[in-house]
């Protein structure tokens, strides 16, 4: 079809999703241009870990996990309150798995072998789920992305950089039905394509459309930072705007929870003492302090106040050297500054951050005398450190003076608000119809990230699965 047009398909965006449905595309035989608004190709996806969630693989078979797509999906949509639409997320269930065996392919690796982390190259836990589908390749998200670029390298794909797409070109609609998608515009320049992919991630990094479409997020007030890609602007709600596509995901996005004085990334930010206690606005411990980010904000948010991290003097001077916020002299500087209280015994931190001390006393006499020698009867932390690969016991919690600093989501990581994907990946107008010619995936396409994050490796799984998908949809739609 590219005789009729400059290009069979126009991909937007050079992430995860937008490199998956360019190569894809080509693979079957299209012409593909790519556009990418920063320097560089990658995305959030090369930020990310490149933790891949994924049911029914061959990592799993050889280490002898037996899964299923019926279990990765009863499971997704369980977690999410069954608020997606089940149709598109069986759809994602059943082809995350053979898109992990198509990037291993393509030259990704990930090593049948046990991961205790999302740094650790293997099969590690990527949430809440019974079964591990965490899969965390070699040199984390940056790998991927590179076997990514290696694929549209060999397949001739052109990658325009520092370019910003302005527009969709978009033909009258004939009757009542959906306008036709037939190009872009960008630099000015029009260029046609039988199809276009918009892969152009979330919208972390406009507060403007933080405040409409992920309100949540403000809670966090001042503590709040962002860690998606430079070009998570939002520019697929532009895009759906012309066409009046449908949004699925308002209101929905991840935050991870971390410490209100914290302020970067945790490669960056270093990590809090595994000796600590999380208590409530009533000084009562209300979770497991290592529960995966899948549940971990919902359980803060869920105590109606705030909720204080807890730990002693030992803890603060074992924190490594090196990290940016998590650092024993840094903790120092932030006593007096509201953001971490010191006290000499517990009832006076109890009364500095005001819960009641005996409460407080109470919780942490109850963690010494259980998570130190193996155990925690209350909530699970116990399984959650074994997963880990953790087999040293915790140090209790018992060398004055003690610390307390408030603890909510405050990592702004990815968005869920996206132009809405039918099966294919085609984006539907408002009436529930395909917009013929435009696919939407990752970020930018709404409908797979839900309400509560799976865990890691959601947003990388449904960027490669579902950018994969929209390129191979495009493609067959021109007839390749």
């Amino acid at each position: 079809m590219a005789g009729d047009t400059d290009y069979d398909a126009v991909v937007i965006g050079g992430g995860g999703a937008g490199l998956a449905a360019a190569v894809s595309a080509a693979e079957r035989g299209a012409s593909v241009i790519l556009f990418e608004s920063e320097g560089e190709l990658g995305g959030s996806t090369q930020l990310s870990a490149g933790l891949f969630t994924a049911a029914a693989t061959s990592v799993q078979k050889e280490l002898g996990v037996e899964d299923t797509v019926d279990r990765f999906f009863q499971h997704y949509m369980d977690l999410n309150q069954w608020l997606l639409k089940p149709g598109l997320v069986r759809r994602f269930c059943e082809l995350a798995g053979p898109t992990l065996e198509w990037m291993l392919d393509l030259g990704l690796e990930v090593p049948a072998q046990v991961s205790g982390n999302a740094h650790q190259p293997g099969l590690c836990r990527a949430g809440v789920e019974d079964v591990w589908r965490g899969h965390v390749p070699k040199d984390q998200g940056y790998g991927l992305v590179q076997v990514l670029d290696r694929a549209r390298r060999a397949h001739g794909i052109d990658a325009v950089l520092h370019t910003r797409v302005e527009r969709l070109l978009v033909a009258e609609p004939q009757g009542s039905g959906p306008a036709r998608v037939t190009g872009v515009v960008a630099d000015g320049v029009e260029l046609t394509a039988g199809a276009v992919v918009v892969a152009s991630g979330g919208l972390a990094q406009d507060p403007a459309l933080v405040e409409r479409w992920f309100p949540d997020a403000l809670r966090a007030g001042e503590s709040l930072f962002v860690v998606a890609a430079e070009g998570s602007r939002g520019d697929h709600l532009a895009y759906g705007e012309q066409v009046r596509a449908a949004v699925a995901g308002d209101g929905w996005g991840l935050m991870l929870p971390t410490a209100e004085f914290v302020r970067h990334h945790h490669w960056q930010a270093g990590f809090p003492p595994p000796s600590r206690v999380h208590v409530n606005g009533q000084g009562r411990r209300f979770m497991d302090e290592d529960a995966n980010y899948a549940v971990s904000g919902g359980l803060i948010e869920a105590q109606g106040g705030p909720a204080w991290m807890v730990f002693d003097e030992a803890a603060r001077t074992a924190l490594p050297d090196g990290y940016a916020d998590w650092d024993a002299d840094r903790v120092l500087e932030l006593v007096g500054t509201g953001q971490v209280t010191r006290a000499d015994d517990l009832p006076g931190l109890a009364a500095a951050v005001g819960v009641p001390a005996d409460h407080l006393v109470a919780a942490v006499e109850r963690w010494n005398a259980q998570l130190p020698h193996g155990s925690d009867v209350d909530f699970q932390r116990d399984r959650t450190l074994a997963a880990k690969g953790v087999t040293t016991p915790l140090a209790p919690i018992a060398v004055p003076p003690f610390y307390a600093t408030c603890v909510l989501p405050t990592e702004l990581v990815c968005t869920h608000a996206g132009l809405e994907i039918d099966t294919s990946a085609a984006v539907l107008d408002v009436a529930a119809r395909p917009i013929p010619g435009l696919y939407a995936a990752g970020e930018a396409g709404g409908g797979v990230l839900g309400n509560r994050y799976v865990g890691g490796g959601n947003a990388v799984a449904n960027a490669l699965t579902m950018g994969r998908l929209a390129g191979q949809s495009a493609a067959a739609a021109l007839g390749h």
